[in-house]
């Protein structure tokens, strides 16, 4: 890789992946439309931290095919990072149209100027929220047709037309299914941000049912690593990237922050919600036997470092 296309380049997980492609050495195109579904200076801030002269962002939006058109025109990118996305199953709850529209059609967009452009290499961002209802722990090979949500159903559209633009023009593909991910800077709709913020402003923490729903959750970091192994030449694969240990409950999680803090946690308990799923667990196997990658960041250090990062915020 010489030159790569990230997409969503202010979020979360992208931001991060790119940082780690411009330590390799690798020049690295970022868009994002900086939407403002969570704070937009949170997603600035992060963009701030990449300072490497191989970094160049764009303010494009993946569903805007005539700026995609141009970007593509002016660029030779060797790989696409599609980590752009809706994401969150209950807002996909309250605004299906607008998942649809960046999850599906934006990933059309990408693989229609992939095609006409010949870039070789395609890395989707995928979803566990997809394995709901399957037996765990959750392999790739498993029948994914049965998505709960709408952000579910949208992930899993991109995936299929991947596999129609592989087939048809031989677009090599890999699709990473991502397990929570967690984090210093992570997504303020996620528990891990919400829990440690409230905590330690002293707020209640909002549970959703009774705190025994677990998650395989996986440091940010290891998450970057993972997407950027799976850029390879590989044809077309599905990997999952998650802690591949026992799942974490809310309890756990929130017993650890406790520990880090030095708070004591106040919880407000509500009703479960219909389209979240109560467990998750990656069967790991394949992303260690095909790209060599198993995450390295135990869950106790990474909640550790979710801690102080919200403490330097506070000062």
């Amino acid at each position: 890789m010489k030159k790569v296309l990230v997409t969503g380049v202010a979020g979360f997980i992208a931001s991060k992946t790119a940082e780690l492609l411009l330590a390799r050495g690798i020049e690295v195109v970022g868009i994002d439309n900086l939407n403002d579904y969570y704070d937009v200076n949170l997603k600035k801030s992060r963009l701030s931290g990449i300072t490497n002269s191989k970094f160049q962002f764009l303010k494009i939006d993946i569903e805007d095919k005539a700026a995609l058109k141009s970007l593509f025109s002016d660029h030779q990118f060797d790989v696409v990072f599609n980590l752009a996305a809706r994401a969150g199953v209950r807002y996909s709850m309250e605004n299906p149209d607008v998942y649809m529209s960046t999850n599906a059609q934006g990933t059309l967009n990408l693989l229609e100027n992939m095609r006409t452009s010949h870039v070789p290499k395609l890395v989707l961002a995928s979803t566990s929220s997809l394995y709901a209802g399957q037996p765990m722990p959750f392999k790739e090979d498993l029948p994914v047709n049965t998505p709960i949500s709408p952000y579910a159903a949208t992930k899993k559209a991109a995936e299929v037309m991947c596999y129609t633009y592989h087939s048809l023009y031989k677009i090599d593909v890999s699709i990473v299914r991502y397990f929570t991910v967690y984090g210093p800077a992570g997504r303020p709709d996620m528990s891990p941000y919400i829990f440690a913020d409230k905590l330690l402003k002293g707020a209640e923490l909002p549970v959703f049912g009774d705190g025994t729903q677990a998650r395989d959750f996986t440091f940010v970091d290891d998450i970057a690593e993972g997407t950027i192994l799976a850029a390879r030449p590989l044809g077309y694969e599905i990997f999952n990237l998650g802690g591949g240990n026992n799942p974490i409950t809310l309890l756990q999680m929130i017993e650890l922050m406790e520990k880090y803090s030095g708070k004591k946690a106040k919880l407000k308990m509500s009703e479960k919600v219909a389209a979240d799923m109560d467990v998750t667990w990656a069967d790991i196997s394949k992303a260690k036997k095909l790209l060599g990658w198993e995450p390295k960041v135990v869950f106790e250090d990474g909640i550790k470092l979710l801690i102080k990062w919200h403490e330097d915020v506070k000062k």
